[in-house]
C-alpha cells in the first residue's frame, strides 16, 4: 500500500487548562483532498500549525511526506506550502511581480516562466500586469494559492481559504483547489463551511471539541443517518442557484 502523504496519531495540544486537541488520528492519501471540518475553536488551525511545524505538539506523532515534524522539521517545510486564512500578497506589486518575487526568493531558475505558467494555470494572465490592490477577493486568493505552489510542493495546507469571500469568488477558489488535486498535489483543507467540504473533499473528518468524531467519504457519512424516504416535494431554487442565474457564471473570466 502507498504510504499516506500525512499521518497523524494520538495528537494532543493544550494551552494551560484549555485542551485543544485530545488524541487526534487521521491519514491523508497522496493526491487527495482531505477536509478537516469543524466550528470555530474546534482545533483546526492548531492542527495545521503543528503539521506545518509552526507549533510543537504536546504528545503524539505526525509525519508529512514521510518526515516526522518533530525530528525532521526542515524536510517537512521543504515538502509543504501553507496558505493561511488571509491572502499573503503584496498589494503594491502586480500579480506577476508577486510570483516572480517568490520564485527568486526560492532561488529557482527562470522565475518569469514560472510566474507566467502559474498565471495561466489560475486564469490570471489578463490581470498579470495589474497591481494586486485592484484585484477582487477571489483573484487575490487564487494568486495566493498560486504563490504557494512555487517550487511544486507535494503537500499544501489551506486553512479556511474562502473565509470572507463572496459566492462567486468561493467558486473560483474551489475550481483552483480541484485542479491542484487533479495534478497530483495532496491538499489538506480546513473549513467550517459544510458545502465546501461536500464539494471538494475525497474524505471528510469532523473535528469536535478536540477529537475526530467521524472520518470517511461523503457516501460513508451519509450512511450514518437513516435511509432517505422518497416523497414528492416541489423543489424551490436555492439562493446560490438564483445568484448565479442572475449574475452569470464568469468565474474564469479573471475580472
Amino acid at each position: 500500500m502507498t504510504e499516506p502523504a500525512i499521518r497523524v496519531r494520538d495528537l494532543e495540544k493544550s494551552y494551560k487548562d484549555l485542551h485543544v486537541l485530545r488524541g487526534v488520528d487521521f491519514d491523508v492519501a497522496r493526491g487527495s483532498i482531505f477536509a478537516l471540518l469543524g466550528s470555530n475553536g474546534a482545533g483546526k488551525t492548531t492542527a495545521v500549525r503543528i503539521l506545518s511545524t509552526l507549533l510543537k505538539p504536546d504528545a503524539g506523532s505526525v509525519s508529512v511526506n514521510r518526515f516526522d515534524v518533530a525530528t525532521h522539521p526542515a524536510n517537512v517545510r521543504e515538502s509543504i506550502s501553507l496558505t493561511g486564512q488571509f491572502a499573503a500578497v503584496d498589494d503594491i506589486l502586480s500579480g506577476r511581480e508577486n510570483l516572480v518575487l517568490v520564485a527568486r526568493l526560492r532561488h529557482l531558475s527562470n522565475p518569469g516562466r514560472i510566474a507566467d505558467d502559474l498565471l495561466r494555470r489560475f486564469s490570471l494572465t489578463d490581470a498579470a500586469a495589474r497591481r494586486v490592490a485592484t484585484y477582487s477577493g477571489g483573484m487575490r486568493r487564487r494568486l495566493d494559492i498560486a504563490m504557494s505552489l512555487i517550487g511544486n510542493p507535494p503537500v499544501i495546507f489551506l486553512d479556511e481559504p474562502t473565509t470572507g469571500l463572496d459566492p462567486q469568488a468561493r467558486i473560483e477558489v474551489w475550481n483552483s483547489v480541484k485542479e491542484l488535486a487533479r495534478q497530483g498535489t495532496t491538499v489538506l483543507l480546513t473549513t467550517q463551511y459544510l458545502n465546501e467540504a461536500e464539494q471538494l473533499a475525497d474524505r471528510i473528518a469532523i473535528l469536535h471539541k478536540g477529537r475526530i468524531i467521524v472520518n470517511g467519504t461523503l457516501d460513508e457519512l451519509k450512511q450514518l443517518l437513516p435511509p432517505a424516504k422518497v416523497e414528492y416535494v416541489e423543489k424551490q431554487p436555492t439562493l446560490e442557484e438564483i445568484f448565479f442565474a442572475v449574475v452569470g457564471d464568469d468565474s474564469n473570466a479573471g475580472t
